[in-house]
């Protein structure tokens, strides 16, 4: 069971980077995804999430405030990927980005599993 973050890399205010969540061993589309980063000496934040297929409000998306309007994040069921559009970047996106499983997208539910994140970071 693996789950693997990559796509990060350097880019400049207002660019723009896709993020990947590649699943192997498990199908990730029976978990909620999402996406937390954390940036040096600052607590972990979560930054996006989408729902299961199997759940209530099945392949329904939920942003920070910070991000919304910037960032999309949607699921590929045929690579076994979730993505993260990442666009309009700030200096402030700068951090580790990593993608977890859940049961459900809602604060009552914790990451169960993550795997090594992926560096993002914005300057010019």
């Amino acid at each position: 069971v693996q789950l693997q973050a990559s796509g990060g890399g350097l880019v400049e205010p207002g660019g723009s980077l896709r993020l990947s969540c590649a699943a192997s061993g498990f199908t990730l589309d029976y978990y909620a995804i999402r996406w937390f980063r954390q940036a040096p000496g600052k607590e972990r934040e979560g930054v996006s999430c989408i729902s299961s297929s199997i759940s209530g409000d099945a392949g329904s998306t939920y942003y920070t405030d910070s991000v919304k309007g910037r960032f999309t994040i949607s699921m590929d069921n045929a690579k076994n990927t979730v993505y993260l559009q990442m666009n309009s970047l700030k200096p402030e996106d700068t951090a580790v980005y990593y993608c977890a499983t859940r049961a459900e997208c809602g604060p009552r539910f914790s990451d169960n599993y993550w795997g090594q994140g992926t560096q993002v970071t914005v300057s010019s």
